[in-house]
């Protein structure tokens, strides 16, 4: 006598609706996602260092859109250090840029770590 057949897709186990649904869940939450990712990455993040004195702005995309050095803490004798503050604030700004995109796209994806 033959055995009833278990599992597999589509099948008692999951249900062929109970597929559909799901395959239509994901493609909502792509979707959603890909709206998401549109917005950030015209979402501009700013960061300053030494103080306030060096300024960048990046996008979401991180796209450096604009850089403000206060003409102050231009000193020709020590362009090294203006090197470094504008490095700071940069990168600065592409951290935030990177924790936000990561902590939005986590709303959407229910934490499920599809590296987005």
């Amino acid at each position: 006598m033959a055995k009833p057949r278990r599992g597999g897709f589509g099948g008692p186990a999951m249900g062929g609706a109970n597929m559909q649904q799901l395959m239509a869940q994901a493609q909502r939450m792509q979707a959603q996602m890909e709206e998401k990712k549109n917005e950030l990455d015209s979402r501009e993040f700013s960061a300053a260092a030494g103080g306030g004195v060096v300024k960048a702005t990046v996008t979401g995309a991180k796209q450096l859109t604009a850089l403000e050095i206060d003409p102050e803490v231009v000193d020709p004798e020590d362009i090294e250090m203006l090197c470094d503050l504008v490095i700071a604030a940069v990168n600065e700004a592409l951290n935030t840029a990177d924790a936000t995109v990561s902590e939005e796209m986590s709303k959407i994806s229910g934490g499920l770590g599809l590296g987005l």
